[in-house]
């Protein structure tokens, strides 16, 4: 046994070391680490960066979502499996050793790494926002090490299962065996995240291409009808003629929004009259810097700092802010400035 892991049904990361506890059902572990940055480019993890609707509780989606875009590696359905192999989701849920909370962790670790992400004026291992985004910087951290390991050749295999073996059994562990550490329990918890992933994981994230001779692809399915273009018209809701800044297209609620081109989310909260809205910026493109909106969701597919891929689903359409109905509003800015859609969705 490695000084930094260990063999049994379960073991428990404290303080840099472990303590093995034998339990006879589920593998839960409780964390300790430190905040991790955009570790391996997203090295060996196959997984996409969204969520299947429906398969995480609708009050951790925002969290779940917020800590998978801490870093590449450490995608949302990762996430979501630890935490169903940890607690089965279960926020009030107490190990036989102490382990506390959704992320199961031991109160001299927590006090190490927990942080108020929620801004309740509580940290709290029992509150899910901590926990879950403690339990991100904590996986973000051990992917950035154990690709340091694979760096200096002292370690192999792919980086998600080295960091999924080292939050098991301690990273001091995947570098004394160059790898996922022979403890059965380790393997073992190993196999059950990466069989869980798919439960959670989007499956209608897309290869990722524009079509043909177009600057964006449409952020609906098919050919959906334009209900409002762009330009000057009479607000239905506030009853004046004022600028309507993109294009409405006809859709059910509950429709995907998709990213109309690849980018990074830099807005994905309520803004007043948009109601539920995602802002992706695109970089420079001809010299401008272009962003795109999507609003009136019923739901958030991502969160603040995520990148996306064209097709990516951001949202579900819905009716919230200023909306007489479900529907899908789509913006183009340029430099700030909202130009009209159209032309960039290859409709003119």
């Amino acid at each position: 046994m490695s000084q930094n892991g260990g063999g049994g049904a379960a073991a428990w990361v404290f303080g840099g070391g472990v303590a093995a506890v034998m339990l006879p059902v589920v593998m839960m572990i409780a964390v300790s680490g430190g905040a991790g940055g955009a570790a391996g480019g997203g090295a060996g993890t196959g997984v996409g960066g969204g969520l299947q609707d429906g398969a995480v509780p609708a009050e951790y989606v925002p969290w779940v979502l917020k800590a998978g875009a801490l870093c590449d590696v450490i995608k949302p359905a990762v996430v979501a499996a630890q935490i169903e192999a940890e607690s089965g989701w279960n926020p009030n849920a107490v190990s036989p050793v102490g382990a506390e909370g959704l992320s199961q962790f031991m109160p001299g670790t927590w006090a190490n790494w927990g942080r108020d992400d929620d801004g309740n004026g509580r940290v709290s291992p029992y509150d899910p926002g901590d926990a879950i985004m403690a339990q991100g910087r904590y996986d973000c951290a051990l992917a950035e090490q154990v690709e340091g390991y694979k760096k200096r050749g002292v370690a192999s295999g792919e980086t998600l299962d080295l960091t999924l073996a080292a939050y098991n059994a301690g990273p001091g562990a995947v570098e004394d065996y160059g790898g996922i550490p022979p403890y059965t329990e380790t393997r073992n918890y190993v196999a059950r995240i990466k069989s869980l992933i798919p439960k959670y994981e989007s499956v209608d994230d897309p290869p990722g291409k524009l079509p043909p001779g177009q600057r964006m692809a449409m952020p609906l399915r098919g050919t959906p009808p334009v209900t409002s273009p762009y330009g000057m018209r009479f607000h239905p809701v506030l009853h004046v003629n004022k600028l309507h800044t993109g294009i409405d297209f006809g859709a059910a609620a509950g429709t995907p929004f998709l990213a109309a081109r690849g980018g990074k989310v830099t807005f994905a909260g309520w803004s007043n009259g948009y109601g539920n809205r995602v802002v992706i910026s695109h970089g420079s493109i001809d010299g401008k810097q272009v962003s795109t909106t999507y609003n009136h969701m019923s739901a958030f597919s991502v969160a603040v700092g995520q990148t996306v891929k064209v097709g990516q689903q951001v949202g579900e359409v819905g009716s919230t802010g200023f909306s007489t109905g479900p529907h899908a509003h789509f913006e183009v800015m340029q430099n700030g400035q909202y130009v009209d859609p159209a032309p960039w969705l290859g409709m003119e």
